[in-house]
């Protein structure tokens, strides 16, 4: 007892130096208007009282600001809104309570002011409050914004109001909204078309249920609602049913959140090992380096020494792993600066390669945080189960001596286990379709990263860690949309075969479209062909009919088609022609080009060596 008397400070110091979280919710501001004393219309007894006690009911639940105000008048209502809103800034949830009479006209709602006349249907666009102006006056709020309309009552000015327009429509109660802002709530005392009862006593039956449910602690404010809506129908005999209109998202949203209660020091026992055992469940609540280290302080061996230890080593690889993840992150960004600037390549390739250390750092500091993650939560796991096996003495296997590893008595999740199961649950999401055999290859990695995408989520996908694990866990239903190859089509959470009637087939688009009828192969015309040998005279022939042409007319060329032939075998290949015909040039001479040329005057001489 001495020990824990000695070790509470050490911990409650550590808890307000590092962090320990806040017994409350964020800034919450509500204002509260009630309107009773009309003067143009029969006052209203309950609003006033109803006001009185909302006001009350969240000044106790510990609001920051509570406004509280009634029979305001058209300029006095627009006043007070306009200075809610500046407090709504900066505010975490944002709280209207109204309690009077409304009106609908043409599908929207209006807030009636007591000095409001409203002689003429067109009066209430000047003289009423619209609901969306008091859904401005709301809209900083972070995360939650709510109004509460206690004002289903029938409209008093209905039977002397004068219509403008015959067809223009005056409803019963309030008209059904729905809130554009995210994470704003409408309460209507009544659904939508109906009225409310003021009901018989000195407040409405609505708001008696609200001052009970609302502000209970911890209590979402949507089951709140339900408990209202149950003891609302129950106190007017099924004949009032409240009415919530908007949406909120998968957390718990009280009005009041569960305070936390410091616990009452411990009576004093006689085993020792139950003292060590509460002062390490303290240092656990605590969670961080400075509360362990002044457990180990007050008791540096034994088993919950030995617990303590895998905690420290725990929270110093979440550290390095930090700190890892932020240096890959420097020099990724210094790599891609470098490359941005045009620096020179070797700047970029020292740049390149740190990037590439710091990365392969930072998933060597992730296997060091999951092992120890693993580690400290099967520890945690033996000493629970170890603690309910005998809840009032440690067992003497409890007694080891320091260094002993704990972990070692319960074995901590294989990583090929924890591979497959987030394999496992990635295929259950539709983001995964391969086997899941325990292998983080690339496969594994490209689903996490489309779970990523489609999730919202920014996990780390080179490796599978328990994060990730209980991340996909909390997903109830396919996440990743449902892709087929050409030729199937999704048909729920299957691929089923596209099947294309008689006449149709299946384009590139896995659409079936009709079938065209196939065009005849176009025929080539027929060319024909001189065979060389039939084609090598006529080419012959104007080739010596060109020759011809230097000394005697063109038919005399074309007579000597044959001699031209000999020639090839007997001379050089040169043929002579005049006015007497045409022959081979005598072996041993050539041709000599001497101008001129024409009838009686050869262009050519045969000259011999």
């Amino acid at each position: 007892m001495r020990n824990l008397l000695r070790l509470c400070p050490l911990l409650l110091a550590a808890a307000l130096l590092f962090g320990a979280g806040p017994a409350f919710a964020g800034k919450r501001v509500a204002l509260v208007i009630a309107n009773s004393a009309y003067q143009h219309a029969p006052s209203l007894t309950n609003p006033v009282n109803d006001g009185s006690v909302m006001a009350r009911t969240l000044k106790e639940a510990g609001f920051d600001i509570v406004d509280s105000r009634h029979d305001l008048s058209a300029l006095d209502t627009r006043r007070v809104l306009r200075e809610f809103a500046d407090a709504t800034r900066g505010a975490d949830i944002a709280v209207v309570y109204y309690a009077g009479h409304g009106i609908e006209v043409e599908g929207s709602n209006y807030l009636i002011p007591v000095d409001a006349r409203l002689e003429r249907d067109t009066d209430v666009f000047d003289e009423a409050l619209s609901l969306d102006r008091v859904l401005v006056a709301v809209e900083p709020a972070k995360q939650l914004r709510l109004v509460i309309l206690d004002a289903c009552r029938d409209n008093p000015f209905g039977k002397t109001m004068r219509r403008t327009i015959a067809s223009r429509g005056i409803g019963r109660g309030l008209a059904q909204v729905e809130p554009t802002s995210p994470n704003t709530l409408i309460a209507y005392s009544a659904k939508a078309g109906f009225t409310a009862q003021d009901g018989d006593g000195a407040n409405s039956p609505f708001t008696v249920a609200l001052s009970k449910h609302l502000t209970t602690p911890g209590l979402d404010v949507r089951r709140a609602f339900g408990f209202v809506r149950d003891e609302v129908l129950k106190s007017t005999g099924n004949k009032q049913e409240p009415f919530v209109y908007g949406s909120l998202g998968g957390e718990d949203v009280p009005l009041v959140p569960v305070k936390v209660v410091a616990a009452a020091p411990a009576a004093p026992v006689a085993n020792p090992q139950a003292d060590i055992r509460r002062d390490y469940e303290l240092a656990l609540q605590v969670g961080n380096r400075p509360a362990w280290d002044a457990f180990l302080a007050q008791h540096p061996d034994g088993f919950y020494a030995s617990l303590a230890k895998l905690q420290l080593e725990k929270i110093g690889a979440e550290q390095a792993h930090a700190a890892a993840a932020e240096k890959a992150k420097q020099a990724e960004a210094e790599r891609d600066r470098l490359a941005a600037l045009g620096a020179q390549k070797d700047a970029q390739a020292r740049a390149a390669a740190d990037a590439k250390a710091a990365e392969q750092a930072q998933l060597t500091a992730q296997k060091v945080k999951e092992q120890a993650q693993q580690q400290a939560a099967a520890a945690e796991q033996q000493r629970v189960n170890l603690a309910a096996a005998a809840p009032s003495a440690a067992p003497a296997t409890t007694a080891s001596p320091a260094g002993t590893n704990v972990a070692s008595l319960t074995p901590a999740t294989a990583p090929a286990d924890l591979n497959r199961s987030v394999q496992t649950e990635l295929g259950r999401v539709g983001c995964f379709s391969g086997q899941a055999d325990g292998n983080w290859n690339t496969s594994a990695q490209r689903s996490l990263s489309q779970f990523n995408r489609y999730a919202g989520t920014k996990l780390d996908v080179k490796v599978a860690s328990t994060d990730a694990l209980d991340t996909v866990k909390s997903k109830p239903s396919r996440v990743c949309p449902l892709v087929c190859e050409h030729g199937f089509k999704a048909d729920g959470d299957k691929c089923t075969k596209i099947v294309c009637g008689d006449g149709f087939a299946l384009n590139d688009d896995n659409e079936c479209e009709k079938k065209r009828a196939a065009k005849p192969p176009a025929s080539k015309p027929a060319t024909s062909r001189r065979e060389d040998s039939e084609d090598r005279p006529a080419r012959q022939r104007r080739q010596v009919g060109a020759a011809g042409g230097y000394g005697g007319m063109g038919g005399i060329g074309a007579a000597a088609g044959a001699a031209a032939g000999a020639s090839r075998a007997a001379g050089g290949g040169q043929v002579y022609c005049n006015g007497g015909g045409c022959r081979p040039v005598n072996r041993g001479c050539h041709l000599e080009y001497r101008g001129g040329g024409g009838p009686g005057n050869d262009a050519n001489a045969e000259v011999c060596n």
